[in-house]
């Protein structure tokens, strides 16, 4: 027994030395727990690093990265908030982006029930949607229809303001309703789905709700215009907002320059792990129908999308998160 385990010590050894400690940070929001936990377990049992979570948040793990080189990794950086810091960090050699880690990147907009769209199959444009103001009626005025709002406080409350004078969305007979939460929103969502009913307003991915209830993106129809982004879209008290529309939000894997010094093949892995909003909004909706965390989540990913995350790795690393599961 002995001799046995020596041989399994030896055997482990390099790849542990040649990964050694490495630190995650496990962000808080729940896409980004759980991606924090699949790294975890993919790296430690796939390349025998010694991992540990420790609290993290976009400013303040972006900032520490920056001036500390700790934590190692930051699994999920929305970089349109910190690019001017990662991207002069990045310069200068402290930080590495691995890669994109959602395929799709966030998404925002206007959205409208999947039912509404195979009952008329018009509606996939905003244009469309704003003639039929009787299909989304307003539950205090059903004369009038409803583009329900972003949740109070936050920076798409504006956007949505502002978007809403653009497109004259008033004058097409749609009122804008302010649903207070983000709980207040997706129950809005929750009920319409339950009933069948027109509903329309704003969401984003990836988010539980989106991996419980199938929604389409409505097309607005312009491009997205950064300049006007800028100087009004996302501006409160703008007095001119023109059309605009949302930009995808760049998502990405970012590390210590000597964590991609001292573990290449953990940094391999990193620059080729990435999924689809699908993907991760069905497990997000795992995670919230069943109260579960982000370790428990970061298993059944990875017993139930083998074709996902057997992408990302070699097949002997495969075979060794296989056996781990």
């Amino acid at each position: 027994m002995a001799s046995a385990l020596a041989v399994v010590a030896f055997s482990a050894s390099p790849a542990s030395a040649a990964c050694g400690a490495v630190t995650i940070a496990n962000m808080n929001w729940v896409s980004a727990e759980l991606a924090a936990y699949v790294d975890k377990f993919i790296l430690e049992n796939g390349y025998q690093c010694n991992v540990e979570l420790v609290p993290g948040d976009t400013m303040p793990t972006t900032t520490s990265m920056a001036e500390k080189g700790e934590p190692d990794i930051a699994p999920e950086i929305w970089m349109n908030s910190v690019r001017q810091v990662i991207d002069r960090a990045v310069e200068e050699g402290r930080l590495k982006i691995a890669g994109e880690i959602l395929s799709d990147g966030g998404a925002e907009g206007w959205w409208i029930p999947r039912y509404m769209v195979d009952e008329h199959p018009e509606l996939t444009t905003l244009e469309a949607v704003l003639e039929r103001p009787d299909l989304f009626p307003n539950p205090e005025d059903s004369s009038r229809g409803a583009l329900h709002n972003c949740p109070s406080g936050w920076n798409c409350q504006i956007i949505t303001d502002n978007l809403y004078k653009a497109f004259e969305v008033a004058n097409a007979g749609f009122d804008l309703i302010d649903t207070g939460s983000s709980a207040g929103l997706g129950g809005s969502i929750a009920k319409a789905y339950s009933r069948k009913e027109g509903w329309f307003g704003y969401y984003w991915a990836p988010t539980a709700i989106l991996g419980k209830y199938d929604m389409v993106k409505l097309d607005m129809g312009v491009g997205h215009s950064p300049e006007e982004w800028d100087r009004c879209t996302g501006q409160g008290g703008c007095a001119d907002p023109k059309k605009n529309d949302w930009t995808k939000s760049v998502v990405m894997t970012v590390t210590s320059a000597s964590f991609r010094e001292k573990a290449p093949e953990a940094f391999e892995y990193l620059s080729k792990r990435s999924w689809s909003n699908q993907v991760v909004n069905s497990m997000l909706a795992y995670m919230d129908e069943n109260l579960a965390g982000g370790e428990e989540a970061a298993e059944k990913f990875l017993k139930e999308h083998e074709d996902v995350w057997t992408q990302w790795v070699p097949g002997d690393i495969a075979k060794k998160i296989r056996a781990a599961l």
